[in-house]
């Protein structure tokens, strides 16, 4: 028989107009059951206002992205066990730094359009994918460059980001993580949009994109290796000049 748990599950509320608030919902649960789990158990049973996103149920497609005690985590994959205790509360809200739709849905407009400016396209046709092109046939030279085939823009990065808090128009871990796979060498034309206030250099090096990221892509380790990058351009092009 399995072992049975007695949580609170403290959802986020806001609908349109307004004042963001929580509502409370006791139940039973399975401590090995995941917060998704939970939460759907309140749109099933107790509550069908509630809003949120999900989709694959198996880390990856990014969707449901929340913030459960505080710390970003997918909460299709976060057991209930290691956020809670028994007879204690589960919080979960909307990832930062991403305008609420509803309750615990974000409008990640902004993360997708920035992904497709650096070139970090989530859909690619098959030709340019090279889905059929063997790993062992690629030029080693173009390794560092090959699409970041691991993140699932999830936003996860972006919510922890302290540096993503202080300007909307800061490009964001998952979107210069992007572009440094995509590399100055082979796209030049990114240097403009990442040698900016609002791209490497608003970065502050905190790692806590790093910290949260479901899929081990390592976020700020990219962005100080987009930074040297950045660096051997500038020069480059100094003594091109000179």
């Amino acid at each position: 028989m399995s072992e049975k748990w007695n949580i609170t599950l403290k959802v986020s509320r806001q609908k349109e107009g307004e004042t963001p608030h929580f509502d409370e919902y006791k139940m039973e649960v399975d401590p090995d059951e995941y917060v998704l789990d939970a939460v759907e158990r309140v749109w099933a049973f107790m509550d069908r206002t509630v809003c949120f996103r999900h989709a694959c149920h198996h880390s990856t497609c990014g969707a449901c992205g929340m913030r459960v005690n505080n710390v970003e985590k997918l909460t299709c994959i976060t057991s209930i066990r290691d956020m809670c205790q028994d007879g204690g509360t589960l919080k979960v809200e909307p990832l930062r730094n991403f305008p609420v739709i509803s309750d615990l849905a974000v409008d990640m407009g902004s993360l997708y359009n920035r992904l497709e400016a650096v070139g970090a396209r989530s859909v690619l046709p098959v030709p340019e994918a090279e889905i059929e092109k063997p790993a062992s046939t690629w030029d080693p030279a173009d390794q560092q460059y090959i699409r970041l085939a691991d993140c699932i823009e999830c936003g996860l990065c972006i919510s922890a980001c302290p540096s993503a808090a202080t300007s909307s128009g800061y490009l964001g871990p998952a979107v210069l993580a992007g572009a440094q796979a995509n590399g100055l060498k082979r796209n030049p034309e990114l240097l403009q949009l990442v040698d900016a206030e609002d791209g490497v250099w608003r970065c502050h090096s905190a790692f806590e994109c790093s910290a949260v990221c479901p899929s081990l892509v390592d976020p700020a380790r990219r962005i100080m290796n987009l930074r040297t990058q950045v660096f051997t351009e500038r020069f480059s092009r100094l003594f091109h000049k000179a």
